[in-house]
């Protein structure tokens, strides 16, 4: 659950644009960039009559919405709107770094169309697709539609051979870096004098080390399958986009920044945690939780069906269409709620395979990674984020949900995954 940062501005219905005058210069960079890496129409034209406005929300990056003027439609395949980034200061190498291997990253998902379409690299920013799309409500996720499309998605991204680091220590080098700002936070004694010194006491009981030490314990059990993962794969990273011509197209994936190799039941499991969690709250603390959301076993099972079988046809190199997904005529949005359960019970009939048996063992394990992971990022936040969100609340809630849930940790479908893993090493 990464904050609202600048990563999926300028693709929703309603973009907020800044009333503000651009600059000649500026005007003169987007032109040229556009003309030289769009061609077509955008040849034609002159700086003056290019649409040019600046999206509001930018933390990182400048943002442009630019298009073409209506006398001056696309002459071929060339967009006729696009979203210009221009990257803010980048630090060091480790910024580079990030940079590069985000622009590789958002290459391949725009080329595989599980992301914005990539039109330009240059220095110092890139040219996006401008969808006209809103992102997903939280109870949106449980539309069977939706969720085999999402489930599909996943599939897809996991099934990618992505040049970069193939071990799965980003998770754990994440953690581990989070951990030790959080424990110099929370041990520092001025925490007293603050106003939400009573919440951070709670924080401060928790022994973070300790259940870092039993989460690499519980998944070295597990045997999750390393995959290339979004990791962050919440309502507001995923777009509806109702004027798709396809279905599959309904479904677009933003927000790349945490992107890396990694365990599938984390991708998996931190999905199904979102189920839970609303962000959409406009006073504090600027969320809602709602436990029963969460999905149950069919739920759960209605998913990793259609993503088993994606992510087998994708390493075949077949394109399939979302399983149990609703056919009709009928925008998804309006698909009621009695319909979806019916449909979705039905398709649960068959008892589970030990494919699927084992990829459930796996989300156990990983939800509590999962919360675990979102409890330290809460918590960071907290002490160097400006955005308006109840970040020690959030931390608390995921602390609580990690506790319950392992207690609720069969321990012994653990072991049991462990010894038939080792069986078939033998």
């Amino acid at each position: 659950m990464a904050a609202a940062d600048d990563s999926n501005l300028g693709v929703t219905d309603e973009a907020e644009f800044i009333d503000a005058e651009i600059t000649c210069e500026m005007r003169d960079r987007a032109y040229r960039i556009c003309r030289d890496y769009l061609h077509g129409a955008w040849k034609l034209i002159a700086p003056p009559d290019m649409i040019l406005k600046q999206i509001s929300g930018g933390l990182s990056n400048l943002l442009y919405y630019c298009a073409l003027p209506p006398s001056h439609p696309p002459q071929g395949p060339e967009p006729s709107e696009v979203l210009l980034r221009i990257y803010g200061q980048v630090h060091g190498e480790d910024g580079l770094e990030s940079v590069l291997a985000e622009s590789v990253i958002f290459a391949l998902l725009s080329e595989r169309r599980l992301g914005p379409r990539l039109y330009g690299v240059f220095p110092g920013g890139r040219l996006e697709q401008y969808i006209p799309a809103r992102s997903l409500f939280t109870s949106e996720l449980a539309d069977p539609n939706l969720s085999a499309i999402i489930s599909t998605k996943m599939a897809r991204v996991h099934a990618l051979n992505v040049p970069i680091s193939k071990e799965p220590s980003w998770i754990w080098n994440t953690m581990d870096k989070w951990l030790k700002s959080s424990q110099d936070f929370l041990n520092n004694r001025s925490l007293s004098d603050r106003e939400d010194a009573q919440k951070i006491a709670k924080l401060q009981l928790f022994n973070f080390q300790k259940e870092m030490e039993f989460l690499r314990k519980v998944v070295g059990k597990v045997q999750s399958p390393v995959v290339f993962a979004h990791n962050d794969m919440q309502e507001g990273n995923i777009l509806l986009n109702t004027h798709a011509k396809t279905r599959d197209d309904q479904v677009c994936l933003i927000d790349f920044e945490y992107c890396s190799y990694n365990y599938r039941g984390f991708d998996v499991a931190n999905h199904f945690c979102e189920w839970v969690y609303e962000y959409k709250l406009p006073v504090d603390p600027y969320f809602t939780v709602a436990r029963e959301n969460y999905p149950g076993k069919d739920k759960q099972l209605f998913f990793i069906r259609s993503y088993l079988e994606a992510y087998e046809a994708a390493r075949r190199r077949k394109v399939v269409q979302p399983t149990n997904a609703i056919e009709d005529s009928h925008p998804i949005s309006s698909v009621s709620v009695l319909s979806q359960n019916n449909r979705m019970m039905s398709n649960m009939a068959a008892p589970p395979h030990p494919a699927e048996d084992k990829l459930l063992a796996e989300v156990q394990v990983f939800t509590l990674v999962s919360h675990l992971f979102w409890t330290l990022w809460s918590i960071v936040q907290s002490q160097v984020s400006t955005i308006p969100f109840g970040y020690t609340d959030y931390a608390i809630v995921r602390m609580e949900h990690y506790l319950e849930d392992k207690a609720n940790l069969n321990v012994d479908i653990i072991n049991k995954r462990k010894s038939e893993a080792m069986c078939e090493d033998e």
